[in-house]
């Protein structure tokens, strides 16, 4: 079974599918972004997606399979940096906004917002996020092996901008259906291929999970992601 990372989506595709319904959120005037601010996407595309969503849970239920960190550009633009299939890279926030929407054609994007105390470390984490564009997946879910996954990313560069002490925490990760106590069949398959046994009980982090975090407060909602109570529309 051949495994499409869900946090990779081709912006042909997003563009084909919604024409000249795709907007320029950044020019929402109710809301409007900072860099530092957190995107937690509801990505609705492939088996792997679902997985993760049987595995973890989001803020108030959401289902949340993504996360990336608002930036400024060097053109001033904001962009999202982001680990998907491809590594660390740099992705248009209208790109990012655009891929998933819920049945009204919104993104399915909550962000959260560091608390004020924590706010001073966003230069610094940005910094090392730029630092670490280019670098490769985490296909592994590994911490500490010089590739990242979109959560451990997030993890990694707050933890560099702090001292190397821990804004979010890690836990022991699971990939067992929690009402079931069974692993996840899609996880099973996932990883025989690469040929590793699955890593339950390793340390790691999963966007669900930060968007949980005491740290931060979801602020805004663009669309409704599955499973999730806020903004219902």
């Amino acid at each position: 079974m051949h495994f499409i990372n869900c946090t990779l989506l081709l912006i042909s595709i997003s563009v084909a599918a919604f024409g000249c319904n795709r907007i320029d959120y950044q020019k929402e005037r109710h809301f409007v972004l900072q860099p530092g601010d957190l995107l937690f996407q509801d990505s609705d595309r492939g088996n792997l997606c679902e997985a993760i969503e049987a595995v973890t849970s989001g803020y108030q239920g959401a289902n949340i399979t993504h996360v990336g960190i608002v930036a400024n550009s060097q053109d001033s633009n904001l962009v999202v940096i982001e680990a998907v299939s491809k590594g660390v890279q740099s992705t248009p926030l209208a790109d990012f906004l655009n891929r998933s929407l819920d049945k009204n054609r919104q993104p399915k994007v909550m962000v959260g917002r560091l608390k004020p105390q924590y706010r001073p470390l966003i230069p610094l984490a940005l910094k090392q996020a730029f630092i670490l564009r280019g670098k490769s997946y985490d296909k592994v879910f590994a911490i500490d092996n010089d590739a990242y996954y979109c959560s451990e990313l997030i993890y990694e560069i707050f933890l560099k901008a702090n001292n190397n002490l821990p804004v979010f925490n890690l836990q022991p990760m699971t990939f067992k259906v929690s009402n079931a106590g069974q692993f996840h069949p899609v996880w099973e398959e996932y990883f025989s291929e690469l040929s590793i046994p699955i890593p339950e009980g390793q340390p790691g982090i999963n966007p669900g999970g930060i968007s949980r975090s005491p740290v931060l407060t979801i602020v805004h909602a663009y669309g409704t992601p599955s499973g999730n109570i806020l903004n219902e529309r």
